[in-house]
């Protein structure tokens, strides 16, 4: 079987492939650009394994005139620029000992070891620089089946890593089919091992949670999460209940992982999954007018479109609701808005203090008329 696609073809990409096979050493593909290439889906990064040693690699691809970047290179990892793409080269290795964080590597020259080492199998997929896949485990028909199970005992790859609980229902809600089923043994390794979370780094966490909510369906992935008692554990307090209609009433609109991580809830998804102070405005904003009773074309003008198709879907989830009629003609009504009364329409018979107060006081008349009152109408 083989894989192709632009990516692969790049003369740039394929002269640093070839620099190291013209040096003895392998050059293989491997991982998420194997897969996505055989799931017909983008690729994003470009990942080469090989059994050079990274100052090897280093040298090579800098005699070829290519820049080296040592961004891991203690863990065998170097990131080669080669016509203004970034390859992450590493070496093949295997764990010599690992704490559920970190992982102590020695290098090897066996692509079964190297292997071995990974997550899942389909991530376990390897092509050379003519797109031949490679595949030492037997991961190509779970690919295929797109059946997610973990590389050998998936207590073991777990222990191994805490966060690929985590990366088990993210891979699942993306290349998983949901017909199947999640893997019931991996499911069961996730809750043995879900203390284990506590010792992962709360970015991390929300870097995965962000991808999850982000996938085309997570609520299925998510519905297993909180099975698992998973879901508890990263986000206390969350209730998944509602992400299912919620992801039936977005219709193929673009996903909105906010919007989604604000019908699930929890008692403080700021703290749990450390999100940025752009992004906690934005959570508590939908949170905070879920409960309010403004109509779209106000929301949108006081939050922007964005958060208020957010909102609106939350409010129809969760309470199931039906939408407003003619929502989303409304929202754009909002964004366009302008409101009829500014400060120069009341000066100078006020200035300071009581001027932003009536100008406060005319906003809240003017978005709780949906926006219609007249300037006319404010002023009297």
């Amino acid at each position: 079987m083989k894989i192709a696609g632009a990516w692969l073809e790049n003369p740039a990409t394929q002269a640093l492939c070839a620099a190291l096979t013209t040096a003895d050493y392998r050059a293989l593909f491997v991982g998420g650009c194997v897969r996505n290439a055989l799931l017909g889906l983008p690729v994003a990064d470009i990942d080469i394994a090989t059994d050079a040693r990274p100052e090897t690699v280093s040298n090579i691809a800098e005699n070829a005139g290519f820049k080296v970047i040592p961004t891991g290179i203690n863990h065998g990892t170097v990131t080669v620029i080669a016509g203004g793409i970034a390859h992450e080269i590493t070496t093949f290795r295997r764990d010599v000992n690992t704490d559920g964080r970190h992982a102590q590597v020695a290098f090897s020259s066996d692509i079964a070891e190297d292997a071995a080492r990974r997550d899942f199998t389909m991530n376990a997929l390897y092509a050379d620089a003519t797109g031949t896949v490679i595949d030492p485990l037997g991961g190509l028909p779970d690919l295929q089946a797109r059946r997610l199970r973990f590389v050998g005992e998936p207590e073991a790859r777990i222990r191994e890593d805490y966060l690929r609980i985590l990366r088990f229902f993210r891979f699942h809600a993306i290349y998983g089919d949901p017909a199947q089923g999640i893997d019931a043994e991996g499911l069961a390794a996730c809750a043995a091992h879900l203390d284990g979370i506590a010792q992962l780094s709360r970015e991390r966490i929300g870097a995965e949670m962000r991808k999850l909510l982000a996938a085309p369906d997570p609520a299925p992935a998510v519905a297993s999460m909180a099975q698992a008692g998973v879901l508890a554990q990263v986000l206390p307090g969350a209730d998944a209940r509602a992400l299912a209609p919620l992801v039936h009433l977005e219709a193929g609109m673009p996903p909105d992982w906010q919007a989604r991580l604000a019908v699930i809830g929890g008692a403080d998804p700021a703290a749990a999954l450390r999100l940025s102070k752009t992004e906690t405005v934005t959570n508590l904003r939908i949170r905070d007018e879920i409960g309010s009773t403004m109509p779209p074309a106000a929301l949108a003008w006081k939050h922007g479109p964005q958060i208020a198709s957010a909102t609106l879907l939350c409010r129809a989830s969760l309470f199931e609701m039906p939408l407003p009629n003619a929502w989303q003609g409304e929202i754009q009504r909002g964004s366009h808005a302008q409101i009829p009364v500014t400060a120069a329409d009341l000066m100078p018979a006020l200035q300071g203090a009581a001027l932003g107060e009536a100008l406060r006081k005319i906003e809240a008349r003017w978005l709780a008329s949906d926006l219609n009152l007249s300037k006319s109408d404010l002023l009297a």
